[in-house]
């Protein structure tokens, strides 16, 4: 008896300190989000996975840069020195210094491909990432309803278990007067250890659930509002249509469709000749006499022109591996096309058979709460047994849970939806919100370091593109 006496003061003890250390916690950790909105605010600013797709698409604006930067001149400094022994006269040494300028005129479309290339790349890109902040929002929104269901959950198991210990109390005062059996006792004590391992269970799921929610918020719930109502499309042809036109995937593969086609003119430019200026300015001395630079200085400008006899095949290797990978760039945009009515009408219909079922729950419980009660009052007139109100008690029960449940699956269908037509936006959701627009990065480093000469070199060079 004392141990036992024991083992409940130290369990006492350890629930007290514990309780103690989860209070403290919660009174140095940051301002909980309350709301849906509060929730996408703070993952849309610090969610790491937005964070570093981002980063990679301001890399790849760098892309454009570097392929425009072949439009413009080059110039190089270089210097060397050399060493010569002649002999019986000692080894003397000699320097050069050189400077060389290069500016492309004519690439036979090479250049302007390229950048047509890197300009589709970055718009593929930016819908790309369009793509990751919508999944990121409908992870808010997952853990977000999660936690909300799962806090319902547990309320619903406190109560029962709370229903069921009063029951099993009258059920043992009635058995002691004699009108029940030593079954019936039984009976409601087995009920409420079923509905002690559900209150258990339930605080389980929710803690797991909180635990998403910090890895893809950031911080903690604590009290979270019901979820606002979404404006999703209201017939399934309009949700179609949206997603044909607005589907970051369908338009990012679009885009890659239109880089491919751009990489084949630069792969067929290298089969063409190449134009471009060169000047260059050298001069060569001995490293100790470099006092009369002018008659030793060589200063040399011209039109260089190439053209490609023989490649061992290389060039016309590119171009048929650019046509065929423009040919699968080609079917990758039907094959997103066809998953894109596939999603949208899987959505759709995800989310009318959880609307209905939701309405259906919503019956359900208001009836399985009418039977339970009245089926408490049948009892205590004799009219029904111990074990009909146990029944009647855990089909309510589900009858809530089923519910939520069904609740919860409607508000993620209609959030896919509005994911797959492109709808699912944080400026959609958050109002006032201030939105990442990678354009306007783009916008602010594709002309670093552009040369006025550039606009007509692109402008020669593209004829042989526009004619294709």
């Amino acid at each position: 008896m004392q141990g036992a006496r024991h083992n409940r003061l130290k369990f006492k003890w350890q629930g007290a300190l514990s309780l103690l250390a989860l209070m403290s916690a919660m009174a140095v950790s940051p301002v909980n989000a309350e709301s849906l909105a509060d929730a996408i605010a703070q993952a849309y600013a610090q969610n790491p996975t937005l964070q570093r797709a981002r980063a990679l698409q301001r890399a790849n604006d760098e892309n454009y840069v570097q392929a425009r930067s072949g439009l413009g001149p080059s110039l190089s400094l270089g210097a060397d020195i050399g060493y010569q022994d002649p002999g019986l006269q000692g080894t003397k040494s000699t320097t050069g210094l050189s400077l060389s300028a290069s500016q492309p005129l004519f690439s036979s479309g090479g250049l302007t491909s390229g950048l047509n290339a890197a300009e589709a790349d970055v718009r593929a890109g930016q819908e790309d990432l369009r793509t990751i902040e919508s999944q990121v929002l409908l992870q808010v929104i997952d853990v977000y309803t999660a936690v909300r269901r799962d806090q319902e959950a547990l309320r619903i198991q406190q109560e029962s278990y709370a229903v069921l210990n009063q029951q099993l109390e009258e059920t043992r005062a009635r058995f002691e007067v004699g009108e029940l059996t030593r079954t019936d006792v039984a009976q409601s004590e087995a009920r409420l250890a079923a509905a002690s391992a559900a209150v258990s269970a339930a605080q389980a799921k929710l803690d797991a659930s909180r635990a998403a929610y910090v890895a893809i918020v950031g911080q903690s719930p604590v009290a979270l509002d019901p979820a606002p109502a979404l404006q999703v499309p209201n017939d399934f042809t309009q949700a179609l249509n949206r997603a044909e036109n607005n589907n970051p995937s369908l338009r990012a593969a679009q885009y890659s469709e239109a880089a491919a086609r751009s990489r084949v003119s630069q792969a067929r430019s290298g089969l063409g000749p190449n134009v471009g200026l060169t000047a260059s300015y050298g001069v060569n001395a001995p490293t100790n006499d470099f006092r009369d630079l002018g008659s030793r200085d060589v200063a040399t400008a011209g039109i260089r022109v190439t053209v490609p006899l023989f490649t061992s095949g290389l060039n016309s290797s590119r171009v048929r591996q650019a046509s065929e990978n423009y040919n699968a760039q080609r079917i990758s945009v039907e094959l997103s096309r066809r998953e894109v009515v596939q999603q949208t009408a899987t959505n759709w219909g995800n989310m009318n058979a959880a609307r209905a079922g939701a309405s259906a729950n919503r019956e359900q419980v208001r009836a399985a709460s009418v039977a339970a009660e009245g089926v408490r009052l049948e009892q205590g007139v004799g009219l029904r047994t111990n074990i009909e109100v146990l029944n009647a008690e855990q089909e309510l029960r589900q009858a809530q849970l089923a519910l939520i449940d069904a609740e919860r699956s409607e508000y993620l269908a209609s959030a896919q939806l509005l994911a797959v037509t492109g709808d699912l936006r944080a400026d959609a959701l958050v109002a006032g919100i201030e939105t990442y627009d990678p354009a306007a990065n783009f916008d602010a480093v594709k002309n670093k370091g552009a040369t006025p000469l550039e606009p007509l070199i692109r402008a020669v060079d593209g004829l042989v593109v526009s004619g294709e």
